[in-house]
């Protein structure tokens, strides 16, 4: 595979973190990647909750099952996404928006040698509806995911590449792509 690619076989999801805060410089570059993401027909429905204290990270962590994590890293950013500002009004645009912002996040954490994990909020009303209580988040916007970011206590996870070429389809769905 391309080696100009290997930031992207280099991200990998982080569960251990040395608890070190991150700077208020990355949290700016991590949210300009997020924000540079394309949105559908360029509505940037997105909007995000910055975790820089402790309390607010170990509050966050106890109404995400999969996110006890979040209580020890570094920071962390809730991503989500306003219904009536994405294209049309629709939930799907909404969320592929704000999932490409999530994705882009991800990326610049690892290009700027952070470790992440995504933690998924939408669709699970009870994790929605903990979160909108917490932050006081408005009926209009909907909590998509959740990101724990910082300096990773182990070393960074194995580069992974998951290609399989049984996945790929050429001219209908049954001929395989001719790669």
């Amino acid at each position: 595979m391309e080696k100009a690619l290997d930031f992207i076989w280099n991200r990998r999801s982080c569960r251990k973190y040395t608890g070190e805060k991150v700077s208020d410089e990355q949290f700016k570059s991590l949210l300009a990647a997020g924000m540079s993401a394309p949105s559908a027909c360029h509505c940037d429905p997105w909007e995000f909750i910055v975790l820089k204290e402790r309390e607010i990270l170990i509050k966050t962590a106890s109404l995400l099952p999969n996110g006890p994590f979040l209580a020890d890293c570094g920071g962390g950013i809730i991503v989500c996404g306003d219904q009536s500002k994405a294209h049309i009004g629709s939930l799907s645009y909404m969320l592929q928006d704000c999932s490409a912002a999530i994705e882009n996040i991800l990326l610049a954490a690892r290009a700027l040698d952070l470790g992440s994990c995504w933690l998924g909020i939408h669709p699970r009303e009870e994790r929605i509806a903990g979160l909108r209580q917490l932050f006081q988040i408005p009926e209009n916007v909907i909590p998509v995911g959740a990101i724990a970011l910082g300096k990773v206590g182990d070393a960074f996870p194995e580069a992974r590449n998951r290609f399989d070429v049984k996945k790929l389809h050429g001219a209908n769905w049954n001929t395989p792509a001719d790669l």
